[in-house]
């Protein structure tokens, strides 16, 4: 592995400025989502609010990343992202208003998560979908795909960082006021951007719903596709769960405070980067399925011993192996998807995955802050790591059979020879 390897995507122009305004972007955004944990549990000490907030951030990305696929499908993806990402922005200038005239109430806070679940519903399928169209040669696709989970998780080990100290000195409106000004890097690197002129497709003309129908149906039906999508789906209820519960962890278990809280996120994202950089420093993907095997099953495994330790010494380590086995698992995902999916349905695919991805995850925040209420944290920790075992297992035993199918693609493609296994 080489540095020059491990960054080739960067050799694109318009990749490189996408890269350079995101990575400013989420230190922000990973330090008003700190920021917003801690807010509610300062004001309610109450698990299942913060599950309930969680919830609300991510619900509406489940209800409608189906359609924003299709809409990542007939429309030009860089003018929706310039939206998307002023709708953020705004978002952002928002609570720090409430914050800073002293009337931020909880039901505030779910208001507007919702509204940026909102936004991230469509947000998030149209970048994943829209990488593609910023490299000039494919081959990359995979390097930049694991390039942009180095970068959100670069900015998940930086962002939580700064804000528990911030929010330690100032308070949590300076971490909303920072997200909302970083959104003037990544409008900045759109416009900037030179793109080929976008032709329609006359598919586009096709009634919305039979265009869902048929994205739907296509990842149903291939297995490979289905098998990824609900594999992925139990790590994020489960991760969804975790994140939630982390200020309860932080105050209540540790015994710490906001500077705590940051130390343990930030202990995650080191392991996410990690993963991040060794995906990146891979030649191909030829034997990701493996991989997706057992970092789900490390995910798994780490956090059933998160749940039982009360050191913060022993948790801190125990989260860099959670966040490795996290971020790999989801980025190796993203990964196959992205060079099997059929071309003309890849909005809609990357809308599934981020249905899973994100979409499920507020289903783990809100029933880890039930169960956490009525079992405790620990336990409700514990049971969700033996479940992503579990699911990590059932998708092992079926990589022979998805191979069968993944193989005849790759051969198509080029990506491998006949006499190659993945």
């Amino acid at each position: 592995m080489t540095i020059k390897t491990v960054f080739r995507a960067l050799r694109h122009k318009n990749y490189r400025l996408f890269f350079a305004g995101q990575s400013i972007s989420l230190i922000g955004t990973w330090m008003q989502q700190i920021a917003v944990g801690w807010l509610v549990y300062r004001q309610t000490h109450s698990a299942f609010l913060l599950g309930l907030v969680g919830f609300s951030s991510q619900i509406a990305t489940f209800l409608l990343a189906p359609l924003a696929g299709v809409i990542a499908d007939r429309h030009h993806r860089h003018r929706l992202l310039l939206i998307t990402q002023g709708l953020a922005m705004l978002q952002a200038m928002v609570l720090y208003d409430l914050y800073a005239a002293h009337l931020i109430q909880v039901w505030h806070i779910i208001l507007l998560s919702f509204f940026l679940g909102a936004v991230n519903a469509f947000d998030i399928p149209v970048r994943q979908s829209f990488t593609v169209d910023m490299l000039d040669d494919r081959e990359d696709l995979s390097n930049a795909i694991a390039l942009n989970s180095s970068m959100v998780n670069a900015a998940r080990l930086i962002g939580p960082s700064i804000g528990g100290i911030l929010i330690a000195l100032w308070g949590e409106g300076v971490c909303f006021l920072i997200n909302a000004l970083s959104y003037v890097a990544v409008l900045w690197s759109l416009i900037m951007m030179t793109l080929p002129r976008w032709e329609k497709s006359g598919r586009n003309n096709e009634p919305v719903m039979l265009q869902l129908r048929q994205g739907f149906s296509y990842a149903l039906n291939f297995m490979p596709i289905r098998a990824i999508l609900m594999l992925l789906s139990v790590i994020s209820m489960v991760a969804g769960g975790v994140q939630a519960l982390m200020p309860l962890f932080a105050r209540d278990v540790f015994h710490g405070g906001s500077t705590t809280l940051g130390l343990l996120m930030a202990s995650s994202g080191l392991g996410a980067l990690t993963g991040a950089i060794y995906l990146a420093g891979r030649g191909n993907v030829l034997g990701l399925g493996r991989v997706i095997a057992f970092t789900a099953a490390l995910f798994g495994g780490a956090i059933m011993l998160f749940s039982r330790t009360s050191l913060l010494a022993v948790g801190l380590p125990v989260l860099l192996f959670s966040g490795f086995g996290m971020m790999v698992q989801m980025a190796s995902s993203n990964i196959i998807l992205q060079t099997i999916v059929d071309e003309d349905k890849r909005g809609r695919v990357m809308s599934f995955y981020t249905m899973a991805f994100m979409g499920l995850s507020p289903f783990g925040s809100l029933l880890s802050g039930v169960l956490a209420t009525h079992i405790g944290a620990g336990k409700t920790l514990l049971w969700g790591g033996v479940f992503c075992i579990m699911a990590a297992a059932i998708f092992a035993r079926n990589l022979p059979t998805l191979r069968n199918f993944v193989r005849p693609l790759y051969i198509k493609k080029g990506i491998m020879t006949q006499e190659v296994h993945s």
